[in-house]
């Protein structure tokens, strides 16, 4: 299958089929994608009928044994070789990723580095798996006994995915399920749902046993209706805060990995070296058309150091080359879709109609959003207060540093922050008081290094999507005691 999706022609239409119940279906009811930059149909989704998500959580509870009896160097294995032959077809999926999103290419070959890094790790982690010989003859009762503990397979997990890192996110989740011993259910994102078969055909062209994986296509109505299944073990979800609190109510009394939205804020000191923040929050600002949850949004700048950031910043975000996502020049493709471009374009037109001055950028041309700036909005500009999700950066003064601090803590989003300064005081103080699951220093907020815990607080979510914290999620703690026997000695 992997061969069938890659290989499709250019100019035609790549066929994304349905997984269920170890079968590969193509035909069906279908849905087609549009590329947000060619305006054609570049993929067709067969989308799932009435029944199929039962059928799927049918079919995990079955399979889900055969995968917890493969050893965790079973498993590792094929992780390794997963992580190969995303190396192997790097150019092909990001191409892919390209036509359904408007990612540009080289930001698309970046995200498959990262799937081979992802697939890695979660090798390395599954090798890890063990348990623990607990103290139990330090207590009276415990005497003459023996106790052990080891990381068991959930069983059935659940992968929601978002569209904007569609292969590195599902490498993510299904990576670190396979990994911990789980039957893993894959609800695709609509916008990328070729990417998404890509990634799951490339897991069981690594060798993976087919009850490891089932993939569904379709709306929100199919991820309601999985997350509601009493088989599902656990569930993770990366999204928006508003679809996050509609999976957590679907899914009752399961765990849950939720990953949602940010409005993320980069700090800039006086002491901060300008030119190379200016660069680095324009490179990252509008990485897949800003497109991220720990993407640049909001830059506070120390006020004697404004207008002259405000400048540099514009510099370098009018260099920034927009165009055609195939193209390997391209650091600028287009957004997701019309809708999204609109609406952030839309309110930019509100900050600067409210007094704020939009440096470069500010026009758009179908999904593709000229990169923007937007210096000094109002605080309770949308632009400011709410996830911005495109192409688009805010910058502010400010005079105080705690009061700065206090002014990115008014945000119901906590993911990420980014913070350029050489005192290690101010370093120390922002990672005490700022509510953030991680903090960037002498970056910007769009950083992320796969093997290290990343998640939010606040309405960003909760646990950490790093695959050994995930694998934490998706085992269960079992416990062995062995009466009348022990090796601390009897009396």
């Amino acid at each position: 299958m992997l061969a069938a999706i890659l290989n499709t022609p250019p100019g035609s239409v790549v066929s994304a089929p349905t997984l269920l119940g170890g079968v590969w279906i193509g035909d069906g009811p279908s849905d087609d994608r549009v590329g947000p930059f060619t305006r054609t149909v570049v993929s067709r989704a067969r989308i799932a009928e009435p029944g199929d998500a039962r059928a799927a959580a049918g079919h995990a509870t079955a399979f889900a044994r055969t995968v917890a009896r493969l050893a965790p160097a079973t498993r590792a294995a094929i992780l390794d070789r997963a992580a190969a032959l995303a190396t192997e077809h790097r150019d092909a999926i990001a191409r892919l990723i390209a036509l359904e999103l408007g990612k540009p290419v080289k930001d698309g070959r970046g995200e498959l580095d990262r799937v081979a890094d992802t697939f890695a790790v979660c090798a390395a982690e599954a090798r890890r798996i063990g348990g623990d010989v607990l103290p139990v003859a330090g207590w009276e009762r415990g005497i003459g006994n023996t106790a052990l503990t080891y990381r068991a397979p959930a069983g059935v997990a659940l992968a929601i995915t978002p569209f904007n890192a569609p292969a590195n996110l599902l490498a993510h989740k299904l990576g670190a399920s396979f990994a911990a011993g789980n039957s893993t259910i894959v609800k695709a994102p609509p916008q990328a749902p070729a990417v998404s078969a890509a990634v799951v055909a490339l897991l069981l062209e690594a060798g993976a046993p087919v009850e490891a994986v089932q993939l569904l296509h379709g709306g929100g109505e199919v991820g309601a209706e999985l997350c509601a299944a009493p088989e599902v073990a656990v569930i993770s979800f990366t999204g928006s805060a508003e679809t996050g609190a509609a999976v957590a109510r679907a899914a009752g009394a399961k765990r849950l990995v939720l990953e949602l939205g940010g409005n993320a804020a980069t700090i800039v000191c006086a002491d901060a070296d300008l030119a190379a923040a200016a660069k680095v929050c324009a490179r990252t600002g509008y990485t897949n058309s800003g497109q991220s949850c720990i993407s640049v949004q909001r830059v506070y700048v120390q006020r004697d150091s404004f207008a002259a950031f405000v400048d540099l910043l514009t510099a370098e975000v009018a260099a920034l080359r927009v165009g055609d996502p195939l193209d390997p020049a391209t650091d600028v493709g287009s957004m997701v879709d019309d809708r999204a471009a609109e609406r952030v374009l839309g309110w930019a037109t509100e900050a600067a109609g409210a007094g704020a001055r939009i440096t470069v950028g500010g026009a758009r041309d179908g999904a593709t959003l000229t990169p923007t700036v937007v210096a000094d909005p109002p605080a309770d500009a949308a632009v400011v207060t709410k996830e911005v999700f495109g192409a688009l950066v805010s910058v502010l003064p400010f005079d105080d540093f705690d009061t700065v601090l206090a002014t990115c803590n008014a945000s119901r989003f906590g993911l990420q922050a980014g913070l350029f300064t050489r005192d290690i005081g101010r370093i120390l103080t922002a990672w005490r008081e700022l509510e953030v699951g991680g903090l960037i220093v002498n970056g910007s907020s769009n950083f992320r290094l796969d093997h290290v815990p990343f998640g939010g607080v606040k309405d960003s979510g909760f646990g950490r999507e790093s695959p050994a914290h995930m694998i934490d999620d998706y085992t269960v703690v079992k416990t062995l005691i062995l009466r009348g026997m022990s090796i601390w000695g009897e009396n």
